[in-house]
Parts: structure tokens; C-alpha cells; sequence
């Protein structure tokens, strides 16, 4: 087993396979203790600043409540509450806080923040969502497949939508644990071409396959999971109307579900926009994973926590 202690979460692709399943095993353990009232105080006394630059639900609820069932205590900061990139430089930032925490996780734009924090500070940070990358997500979007299915090689994802963080952080983490992954996005809004490089690399050693492109019909053809997301992220409201023209065909529907295997699994990293990436006939049907997807948010960002703190 390696040690993750002092290690910061930035994007899927630096943690190697047997990280992933470290996560993956602590995870399982201590969604069990949670159900049968056990207690695990693993970060008794220790504190998590949390930094928001982005309003959230599941992410705020699942780190405050996570840190607290570990025994320690979560501090919010949204975006008006910091001196960070204001009247203060971020390197300062980072080295104030990690006079007084444990562990930071952000939920902002700029990626590049978060690779500061980290490379100034001298605490574990967890990136909790950036406009490149949202590898929490995508790492309990993973750990739902693996506790549906008991695997995870082998298996196609097929992600129909935007070409954004949650196509970069699933092909960084398909790639990694050996699925293949087919990304249908509309031509201008496809996933970055040094994302899908360094996701072929990891394809390529783990022997899966990656494929990009506008076709959603023939991308979810045999598919075990089908995932998407927003047309138009936080910061993108303006492009909405435009977006929703391009992407109308990209829509996860009864009709394009057909083309997948009859037991697939339908994802959603929420909030859902409901009548437009994604219809109620899908999102509420037995395929649908969505909630308990979510709920795994608690539990995998818990093992995150526990493991780098």
C-alpha cells in the first residue's frame, strides 16, 4: 500500500491505478461503518478550509458533512470571505493556511488556482471542481460503476454532451482503470486534444479504447453507462441559448438509449437540467443511477479526505 498522506488531488491523471484503488477500498469500508452507525473518527481534531468560488450543493454538503463524520471540523469560505486573489496573492494565501489547517478544497474557475495553492502551500489540496477538471466526481462516478457491476475493465462509458471538465476528468479516469470511453460532443465544444493525448497513453497501457466523436447515435451503440451533463456550465449562461441549438441532437433520450445494452446505466453528476441534456423518461428510469451516484460523493470524497489528511 502507498501512502497518500500529504498528497494533494489536483486531477485524476496523477494518481496512479493503485491509488485509485486505495480510494476505492477505503471508500467501501467506511460507507459500511456509516450504515451500521460505527464510528470513524480518522480526522479527529483536524480541520478542511473550503474555499467556493462556485455555489454548490452536493459538493458543500458532502465535504462539511464528510469531515464531520470523520471527526473533524470544515470551515466554508465562499469567494467574498477571502483575501485570495484580491489584496492578496495566492502564494500568501496558501501559506497562511496552511499555518492554520490540515486541508483545502476549492470549487472554482481558474485551474490553475488550485495548482497554486497546492505548489505554495504545504497542506493536501483537493481540487472540488475547476473549468478543466472535476476528478471527485468522476472518481465516485467510477466507484458507482465498480459497485454496480464489480468491474470496471472492459466496460464502455459513453458520455454525450460537452467536451468540458466532466469529459476531461472521465477520460483521465476511464483510461486509467481500463474502460473504454466514446465522448459525442458537437464540433467546437469537444473535450481538449492534450487531454485525450494523455488519456491514450493510459488507454494504451491499460488496453482500452478512446474515441471523439459528433455522432451520439453511434457513440452509446453497446454501451454499459451513458453519462452527461449541462449544456451550459456556471459562467457559460450567456452562450445558453446558442448552446442549446447545437447540442439539441446530443440530447440523452428514450430514442438514443435504444442503442445501448439493455441494462445500462444512466449518470449524471447533477444538477440536472431536465427537458434538455436529459429527459424524465431516462432520468427517472431503472436505469438511472443518478442519486445513488450522488450519495457516493460522501463516501468516496470521506476516503479522499481520510487518505491525503
Amino acid at each position: 500500500m502507498v501512502s497518500m498522506k500529504g498528497k494533494s488531488l489536483i486531477e485524476i491523471n496523477h494518481l496512479s491505478l493503485e491509488e485509485i484503488w486505495q480510494i476505492f477500498d477505503l471508500t467501501s469500508s467506511l460507507k459500511q461503518k456509516q450504515i451500521t452507525g460505527e464510528e470513524h473518527h480518522l480526522l479527529k481534531g483536524k480541520t478542511l478550509g473550503m474555499i467556493f468560488s462556485k455555489p454548490s450543493t452536493r459538493t458543500r454538503v458532502s465535504f462539511e458533512v464528510g469531515i464531520y463524520h470523520l471527526g473533524g471540523i470544515g470551515l466554508y469560505f465562499n469567494q467574498n470571505d477571502l483575501q485570495l486573489k484580491k489584496s492578496e496573492n495566492i502564494s500568501d494565501t496558501a501559506i497562511v493556511l496552511s499555518r492554520y489547517l490540515d486541508g483545502i478544497m476549492i470549487r472554482t474557475f481558474d485551474h490553475q488556482d488550485v495548482v497554486d495553492l497546492a505548489k505554495y502551500g504545504s497542506i493536501p489540496v483537493i481540487n472540488g471542481l475547476t473549468d478543466l477538471h472535476h476528478p471527485c466526481q468522476v472518481l465516485t462516478d467510477l466507484y458507482t460503476v465498480y459497485e454496480k457491476r464489480r468491474t470496471l475493465r472492459g466496460l464502455k462509458l459513453a458520455y454525450i454532451g460537452d467536451g468540458n471538465n466532466m469529459a476531461h476528468s472521465l477520460l483521465h479516469g476511464c483510461s486509467k482503470v481500463g474502460m473504454d470511453i466514446v465522448i459525442a460532443s458537437p464540433s467546437g465544444y469537444m473535450p481538449l486534444k492534450e487531454v485525450v493525448e494523455e488519456s491514450k497513453v493510459n488507454a494504451d497501457y491499460m488496453g482500452s479504447k478512446i474515441e471523439i466523436t459528433d455522432d451520439p447515435v453511434a457513440a452509446v451503440k453497446n454501451a454499459d453507462i451513458i453519462y452527461t451533463d449541462v449544456w451550459a456550465s456556471m459562467g457559460q449562461e450567456k452562450e445558453a441559448l446558442e448552446r442549446k441549438k447545437q447540442f439539441m441532437k446530443f440530447q440523452v433520450n428514450p430514442e438514443l438509449v435504444k442503442g445501448a445494452k439493455s441494462d445500462y446505466l444512466f449518470m449524471h453528476c447533477l444538477p440536472a437540467h431536465r427537458g434538455e441534456e436529459v429527459v424524465n423518461e431516462v432520468i427517472d428510469s431503472s436505469n438511472s443511477i443518478v442519486f445513488d451516484e450522488a450519495e457516493n460523493r460522501l463516501h468516496v470524497q470521506k476516503a479522499i479526505m481520510a487518505l491525503v489528511m
